[in-house]
């Protein structure tokens, strides 16, 4: 694409958080009529099931932070809703830059709608004979600080979880909170069930890949024949977010665990959160969040609205934070447990065609694109991990390099048997 098409391309691709919301009063605003979300997430490390996007940490991801890390990995998460239908089995694909490395298209595919199963009354679930009441505890704690306060753990003992007390609305205290989120509105993108058409990536067409070395950056062209064409541009600052490395998670001699990271080029928030076992039938949570909130509450996601407001209600870290002091209380009541950091960067926000200045003119939307960023890490509290502090020395677009650790034999033997301990029962066979 030439210079002058770029630019016309940019005049007429406007950044905009949410067009219903930046209309002036009284114009008229239709569409828009795609709607097209790219999620491009960083991981080093591995994530914990659950929490913020992580998953469940493989064999292959433990071995290779046993051997010495394995570097970060990229993965993109592509989506196309329409409010057209086509006349024939829908078709629509991702023209990338060369950058990305997956090929010249992406295909866009359409799941098939699965027929629902209609169960025989015979084999509908027995109820058991005999009701196990529930066992064992929860605690909850937040906050980063050397002590938890006087008012922490939140406990909640499942066996006041009995059915009778429950229909009788007798929830155990804390139990609310823990269903809670951090507070941030959810974000909801295209779907199958939002949309009159809608295709997505990665599916069983389009199985390659985005790699380590993948990028964003260039021209992006989506087309099909339920939706008009989308054309925009991502630049340096658009990429994937560098790596996300924990540089020190140690025990302080107070009994603390302290976190430090490195500073993440694009990134304006951060948050933490750990969850551990004490003994048997007894599990630990904690999220770095100042206020009381899930500790399974880290969204993979946040809107440049929330990320703004969180940070200022310190329910997320600033992006001039990088350290955090993991409570005494919660180091010694969680034995063993995983950590999960998440930086998060601002979305890229598109839209086509501009707003008419005039606002008796109706802005006729024909198109969306959302770009959204999270950069993540993931390890065992309280220990140093194999390739802390780099992610294999490569350069990223945004400008962040990443520094290789050293590893001596000696070092990383003792990371080994660290692993193998830590894990303990918290990953099941």
């Amino acid at each position: 694409m030439g210079v002058g098409q770029r630019l016309a391309l940019l005049a007429g691709a406007t950044v905009v958080a949410t067009a219903a919301s930046a209309q002036p009063a009284g114009q008229k605003v239709t569409g828009p009529v795609a709607v097209y979300w790219m999620s491009a997430a960083t991981q080093s490390g591995f994530g914990i099931p659950g929490a913020g996007g992580g998953e469940r940490p493989s064999m292959t991801s433990i071995m290779k932070m046993m051997a010495g890390g394995g570097g970060a990995s990229h993965s993109l998460i592509l989506q196309l809703g329409s409010s057209t239908k086509p006349t024939s089995p829908p078709q629509a694909e991702h023209l990338p830059p060369a950058g990305l490395g997956v090929g010249d298209s992406i295909p866009l595919v359409t799941p098939q709608v699965q027929p629902q199963v209609v169960h025989e009354e015979g084999d509908r679930p027995q109820i058991p004979r005999e009701y196990q009441k529930p066992r064992g505890k929860m605690l909850i704690f937040w906050g980063c600080g050397e002590h938890a306060p006087a008012n922490q753990p939140v406990v909640i003992d499942f066996a006041e979880m009995t059915p009778e007390k429950m229909a009788a609305g007798k929830i155990p205290p804390g139990l609310a909170q823990l269903g809670r989120g951090i507070g941030g509105r959810p974000m909801q993108g295209p779907s199958a069930s939002r949309n009159a058409t809608y295709g997505d990536w990665p599916n069983s067409q389009g199985r390659r890949q985005v790699t380590p070395t993948s990028s964003l950056v260039g021209d992006h062209t989506v087309r099909g024949d339920y939706s008009p064409d989308i054309k925009f541009s991502l630049d340096q600052t658009q990429d994937f977010l560098p790596a996300l490395n924990l540089t020190t998670n140690a025990r302080n001699p107070s009994g603390s665990i302290q976190l430090a990271w490195n500073s993440v080029a694009g990134a304006e928030a951060y948050g933490a959160m750990a969850i551990g076992a004490s003994q048997a039938e007894t599990v630990v949570l904690w999220s770095s969040s100042e206020s009381q909130v899930a500790a399974f509450a880290l969204p993979e996601y946040v809107s440049n609205g929330d990320l703004t407001r969180l940070v200022a209600a310190k329910t997320l870290m600033g992006p001039q934070t990088t350290t955090c002091t993991v409570p005494k209380e919660v180091a010694d009541a969680a034995k063993a447990g995983f950590l999960q950091m998440v930086a998060y960067g601002r979305e890229a926000n598109f839209a086509y065609p501009a707003r008419p200045a005039n606002p008796k003119t109706p802005w006729n939307i024909q198109w969306e694109v959302k770009v959204r960023y999270r950069s993540a890490t993931g390890g065992l509290l309280g220990q140093a991990m194999p390739g802390m502090g780099g992610g294999g020395g490569r350069t990223s677009a945004r400008g962040q390099q990443d520094q290789p650790p050293p590893s001596p034999a000696d070092a990383a033997a003792a990371r080994r048997r660290a692993i193998l301990n830590g894990i303990g029962g918290l990953i099941p066979h």
